[in-house]
């Protein structure tokens, strides 16, 4: 038996001599080289340049880098369906700048022309692509190896020997061997040819139907999502309808029918924290303990909440994402009648729960005149106060240690019946007046919970609650197309693994008997690409074979040895002295 030899040298001839067999292992479209005098090209003509252009594998990755860079801005730049107030913001700080962006679309990048252009393309492009080689896959799939080519000592990997076993036996000694490796093969004429590697082809269009899979996925989503959130105290609920929630975003399809019916109540909010070490202050725990119904008729159930495990109701999450305090206050007029008495929901600042926010005394209220007025409290709470040694309103741990409430008080009119929204978070002093002390200035008061603050002139009260509650806020969001997008993505995966790292091959044994009476065995492999397994698999089914039909020794020296009708002269067979040479691997191969 003769070594395995590998020759990476191809010529124009020897493409010609393989025929079929050498024919492309794959489903990529062949481009032809272009041809001189070609005539000038009409609009039909230049239409399918463009279309052959768009579905063409270099375009659709040229698009899909494109799409990942036209992504960008919408990572840096504020977005108007994500943060309306840092837009504002920005735009009043960049007054050259914002308007560029505007006419540029930079401030709606997802929903921008030049980037649903890009996003479409690209999806015509995939289709394109994915179409045409999907059905010439199929048709692979549905045919069998090419015969074997008439020189097999021309191909990259080749190995041959004599035997005494008959040729019959050889092809189906061979035959079973490849069928035993999983490869597809049958008897074609002489030879037996074989293939295997499909999955290569496969988890490429399996890549590429799995992006736009991803593609419309992500569209869909886009289009029929919604995002809302809200802020619910302890004891108080929700239910999920547009009015409810404190701000809300949807897609451009979205509408209120969409909503999935439920609603829910929070029963207890759960936090503890670090409290010594580097760490301290860090939440150990983040839990809100709730009651939930499914639809306007189901059943109550118990559910707790926390941060990465959602809620999930129908095709809605509920996420755990914010938590804050909300003060109990009781405010009286000057006859001691309560006008007002609820849980202010305040806002932290800081990782230690250091909140602001507004009380807001909307109707109900007489001044000492008797004449309606409307108060306000701009509030500030922190749950653990450093003391007044501190010099600061800051809170030094966020459990309730030390809750410490601090008022600045105004009365008059705070603007709530101009019909112009406005914050709960925020007071709008333009028309209110501040209230003043002994010596003239802002009257103000530190409350721990318990203690009251009296109005000056017979103007009223107002008290800090000994129950202080928590407040969770909640992000509700309903985003189709989710497990789609997973799917393709992890289908991508899978995919792109296989294209990289399976060969598709063939094989070919051809077993001819010689005028000497002696068969003379040939092999030969292929693969789609350059690469070192193929050889060392062909050593490896030679060496296999060679066992079931052992090598016959090699003619004397002197004697001419008859021709192999099956092997043409000059095909550059060797023959080893060797009575019982072994196949070798192709990178020992390549030395000799």
């Amino acid at each position: 038996m003769s070594d395995t030899t590998t020759d990476n040298t191809t010529t124009a001839g020897d493409d010609q001599d393989l025929g079929a067999a050498g024919s492309q292992m794959s489903t990529a479209p062949v481009e032809d080289a272009p041809s001189p005098n070609l005539p000038a090209l009409g609009v039909i003509g230049w239409a399918r340049w463009f279309w052959r252009q768009l579905t063409s594998m270099r375009v659709a990755l040229l698009l899909l880098l494109l799409l990942s860079l036209a992504a960008i801005p919408g990572s840096l730049i504020p977005q108007t369906g994500v943060d309306e107030t840092r837009v504002a913001d920005f735009r009043e700080r960049h007054d050259i700048l914002a308007p560029v962006y505007d006419k540029l679309g930079l401030f709606h990048v997802y929903s921008s022309v030049w980037f649903s252009a890009i996003y479409i393309l690209l999806f015509i492009s995939l289709i394109g692509c994915i179409v045409p080689r999907t059905w010439q896959f199929v048709g692979q799939l549905r045919g069998r190896p090419p015969g074997a080519p008439r020189r097999l000592t021309r191909l990259p990997a080749h190995t041959t020997w004599r035997t005494r076993t008959d040729a019959g036996e050889v092809r189906e000694a061979a035959l079973a061997l490849l069928k035993k490796r999983r490869f597809r093969a049958h008897v074609v004429g002489d030879a037996v040819a074989a293939e295997k590697g499909y999955l290569r082809e496969l988890g490429n269009l399996a890549f590429h139907l799995a992006l736009i899979v991803m593609l419309i996925a992500f569209a869909w989503g886009q289009l029929f999502k919604s995002e809302g959130n809200k802020i619910v105290v302890e004891g108080d609920g929700f239910s999920n309808t547009l009015t409810q929630y404190d701000d809300f975003k949807s897609g451009n399809l979205f509408t209120n029918d969409d909503l999935v019916p439920f609603s829910f109540d929070v029963k207890e909010f759960t936090g503890t924290y670090e409290r010594t070490g580097p760490n301290k202050g860090t939440p150990r725990t983040y839990e809100t303990e709730v009651t939930y119904t499914d639809g306007p008729d189901g059943d109550e159930r118990r559910a707790v909440i926390k941060v990465n495990k959602p809620l999930e109701i129908g095709d809605a999450k509920v996420y755990l994402v914010s938590h804050g305090y909300a003060p109990v206050v009781t405010v009286r007029d000057g006859k001691g009648q309560v006008v007002y008495r609820d849980a202010v929901p305040l806002l932290p600042l800081d990782n230690n729960v250091t909140s602001n926010g507004v009380i807001k005394v909307l109707d109900g209220y007489r001044n000492p005149q008797g004449k309606k007025e409307q108060l306000g409290f701009q509030a500030f709470f922190v749950p653990t106060f450093g003391g007044s040694a501190s010099g600061t309103m800051l809170s030094q741990f966020p459990a309730l240690d030390y809750p410490v409430l601090a008022l600045n008080a105004y009365h008059g009119d705070l603007k709530a019946d101009s019909g112009i929204p406005q914050s709960v978070y925020q007071m709008d002093k333009t028309k209110m007046k501040e209230f003043k002390d002994a010596d003239g200035e802002l009257f103000k008061q530190l409350l721990t919970p318990g203690e009251t603050m009296t109005l000056p002139g017979g103007a009223g009260s107002i008290t800090l609650e000994k129950d202080i509650k928590e407040w969770a806020g909640f992000q509700v969001v309903q985003e189709p197309g989710g497990g789609w997008a997973l799917g393709g993505a992890v289908a991508a995966i899978g995919g792109l693994a296989a294209s990289l790292f399976v060969q598709r091959r063939r094989v070919w044994v051809r077993a001819v008997r010689g005028d000497d009476g002696v068969t003379v065995v040939e092999m030969a492999g292929l693969g789609r690409s350059e690469s070192a397994k193929v050889p060392e698999e062909l050593g490896e089914l030679a060496g296999i074979l060679y066992d079931l039909a052992p090598g016959a020794p090699d003619p004397e020296p002197d004697a001419t040895p008859s021709e192999d009708p099956g092997t043409p002269s000059g095909s550059g067979t060797t023959k080893s002295t060797d009575p019982d040479p072994q196949a070798v691997p192709a990178e020992g191969a390549e030395q000799q």
